[in-house]
């Protein structure tokens, strides 16, 4: 209910913008930032156009991102550093924390694979550069393998749901809702979680023109998805109706995967930085980016108070 408060509080607190024709051009990822938006009710009168752009995955938002074809769009941590090591001009304007649960390596309910050792010399598809292929990584790591001791299969996510499906590779690194998906709907199993493994971070990232040339419409939006997540923690049913809805996947996938994701907005903080830095570092260290980034370089904080306002701070 206090949640549910924040959210009216801040609609009916909300300032107009500047320049009511603004089209924000918004990436998604499997309907995941517009249905809790819409759920909670907080698409209501927005100021602007919101384009909604639907992708697959994170690589493809950030060619769109790189491209100038969006504006905006929310991407986990490990493909971020990919496309900012490759010089795209773009920017992480607020933070996504949740559980590291929802973030695995998957193998078939009948699979002989028990543990992440069993895995050694085994076919693991993931996307190159993806949260998967941060996980196999920082799994490896932990491990004291290599590269060398695991065959990693590199494939989109609908490609990567066939080979694993028809038993051309082991195992599956993927995110949600992917994993709750297998979980659900195909009796998966979960190998091994991002817990104590990776950050669990993702960002709403923003072209630099953007940041620019609409930080007004971005600043409502960053507060108006703070105020949707805020709700979304005592509202699972109704953000799983509205996402199954909206994507045509059963609820119960979505259900499967908000009760234990507990997903909130931060803003970009020291902590963000630094759990960003230890992404960077992973990856320069397996060798994926040739050079060591500094992620205060890559984030931009001036955002931080339209997180605070959309969770009511």
């Amino acid at each position: 209910m206090i949640r549910f408060l924040i959210a009216v509080a801040f609609l009916a607190g909300a300032t107009p913008i500047a320049g009511a024709q603004t089209t924000l051009r918004v990436g998604d990822q499997k309907g995941n930032a517009q249905a809790v938006m819409e759920a909670a009710g907080v698409l209501k009168d927005v100021p602007y156009r919101i384009e909604w752009k639907e992708f697959v995955a994170a690589a493809p938002l950030l060619e769109a991102l790189g491209a100038g074809a969006i504006d905006t769009g929310l991407v986990g941590d490990a493909p971020f550093t990919f496309a900012a090591a490759s010089g795209a001009p773009m920017k992480a304007i607020a933070a996504i924390r949740q559980s590291r649960e929802g973030l695995a390596i998957l193998v078939p309910e009948k699979s002989s694979i028990q543990k992440f050792d069993d895995l050694r010399g085994k076919k693991i598809a993931t996307g190159r550069g993806s949260i998967g292929h941060q996980l196999i990584l920082a799994a490896l790591e932990a491990k004291g393998w290599t590269t060398n001791d695991v065959q990693l299969v590199f494939l989109t996510p609908s490609d990567a749901k066939v080979a694993y499906s028809q038993g051309s590779v082991d195992a599956w690194s993927t995110w949600e809702p992917y994993v709750s998906q297998e979980e659900v709907l195909f009796k998966s199993r979960t190998v091994i979680t991002g817990e104590g493994l990776t950050p669990g971070l993702s960002f709403t990232v923003a072209t630099t023109d953007a940041i620019r040339d609409k930080r007004e419409a971005l600043s409502d939006f960053v507060r108006r998805l703070t105020a949707a997540r805020a709700w979304s923690q005592d509202h699972v049913d109704g953000y799983a109706q509205t996402w199954g809805k909206l994507m045509n996947i059963p609820a119960a996938v979505a259900v499967n995967w908000l009760s234990r994701a507990k997903i909130t907005i931060a803003p970009v903080d020291d902590a963000v930085v630094a759990d960003e830095q230890s992404t960077i570092d992973l990856y320069f260290r397996a060798g994926l980016i040739k050079q060591k980034l500094d992620a205060a370089a890559i984030v931009d904080r001036s955002f931080s108070d339209a997180v605070a306002k959309g969770a009511g701070l």
